[in-house]
């Protein structure tokens, strides 16, 4: 027994070390970099892509945003599914106050995926009329040096740059909850995979060369998986690229969110990070608070140690290096941002219970299953071979 709880200690001071270490590789990655501008001054010409369902007051900003980037050629593409779409106007509005800016507007639905988002940029990749193309959320804020921060992150041997999203400008609660989960939490989580090799996509920014996808089968690649982003990762490493994370991300900004959408949105993620990377998902309950402190309950049953002094300094020293990091890279910080860690931290291992427990979920109105039948993956094994997936390429 004693021999366990020396291995529950060391797993405990381990997760500790590993927890600093991610913060220490976030705030180097996630500092906004040096001015990238003049490095790309005459890069090559890119089409974003730009699905739009509804209009949150909070997404008017960020896809004005479009048009005031600094990249020297872009064109602009606003996808929506119906003429009667409340941003249609809007949209509309922005293409004609920005003239200098090549923009259209593409409204239709023809429904070749399961998933609502992929069948709303179909349109937006077949009309695309530049070799480079950046698929990007409508809630997303891009600054000036959006594109020049992408073509930065693009190294030998890359398939696709993408970023998560940081939550931005809370007004309530609830998104400041929403701020706990993707900023100090998952962001910093995924800069550490990146930085180590194992980079994945998010949908929020996924920066293609056109030529890429459309070789390894095109835009049906990617609903081959109930999530856009798994199947854009498993593409890309199939071709013997890697997926890398632009510098610094970029801001969502939140407005205000429901406790119940927020916990909604993490359930959903969760169901299909389970059902797209199922080994990765087990080993989540690893990735916060609960387990390590666990490990220190054990340990001290058997080596007869002041738990509750331990586990206070630790609890400290893990959220003292949340607050560095978010301090660090001017992410938003409160006093209530202390309260909300814990709060996840709390909730993170009913979030990984609830991703085994179900498939179903809704997004925008739609219900949606993160269920894998038998006959997707051989869908997908079919469709890989088709495109001959598997060989590494040069980029």
């Amino acid at each position: 027994m004693e021999t366990v709880a020396i291995i529950a200690l060391k797993f405990a001071v381990f997760a500790l070390v590993v927890h600093l270490a991610t913060v220490l590789i976030a705030l180097r990655r996630l500092r906004v970099p040096e001015d990238a501008r003049s490095a790309f001054s005459k890069g090559p010409p890119v089409s974003i892509i730009r699905p739009v369902r509804g209009l949150d007051p909070n997404e008017k900003q960020a896809l004005r945003s479009t048009f005031a980037l600094t990249y020297p050629a872009y064109e602009v593409l606003f996808c929506c599914a119906s003429p009667d779409d409340e941003a249609v106007p809007f949209l509309s509005g922005l293409i004609a106050e920005f003239p200098s800016v090549p923009a259209r507007l593409l409204i239709g639905d023809d429904c070749p995926f399961d998933n609502p988002k992929l069948n709303n940029v179909a349109k937006g990749w077949d009309a695309a009329a530049h070799p480079w193309v950046v698929m990007a959320d409508s809630n997303l804020d891009m600054p000036r040096d959006y594109l020049q921060r992408l073509f930065a992150a693009w190294k030998p041997g890359t398939g696709l740059v993408s970023a998560p999203p940081i939550g931005d400008a809370p007004k309530d609660l609830g998104a400041e909850l929403e701020c706990a989960f993707l900023n100090t939490y998952q962001a910093r989580w995924q800069y550490f995979a990146d930085t180590i090799g194992l980079g994945f996509a998010q949908g929020k920014t996924l920066f293609w060369r056109k030529a890429d996808l459309d070789a390894a089968g095109g835009l049906r690649m990617l609903g081959l998986e109930p999530a856009e982003d798994a199947a854009a990762t498993k593409v890309v490493r199939g071709l013997g690229l890697r997926v890398r994370l632009a510098d610094g991300a970029f801001p969502q900004p939140l407005g205000r969110k429901s406790v119940a959408h927020v916990w909604a949105r993490h359930v959903r993620w969760a169901r299909l990070r389970r059902s797209t990377f199922p080994f990765l998902y087990a080993l989540e309950i690893l990735s916060g608070l609960a387990a390590p402190l666990l490990a220190l309950l054990l340990a001290s049953t058997v080596l007869d140690f002041d738990v509750l002094h331990f586990a206070v300094l630790y609890v400290l020293a893990w959220f003292s290096a949340e607050a560095a990091l978010a301090a660090g890279v001017g992410w938003h910080l409160s006093l209530r941002s202390p309260l909300l860690w814990v709060v996840r931290e709390l909730s993170l291992p009913a979030l990984w219970v609830q991703g085994w427990l179900g498939n179903s979920f809704t997004w925008q109105g739609n219900d949606m299953s993160a269920a894998r039948t038998a006959g997707t993956r051989s869908g997908v094994i079919a469709a890989l071979t088709l495109a001959g997936i598997g060989g590494a390429s040069d980029a």
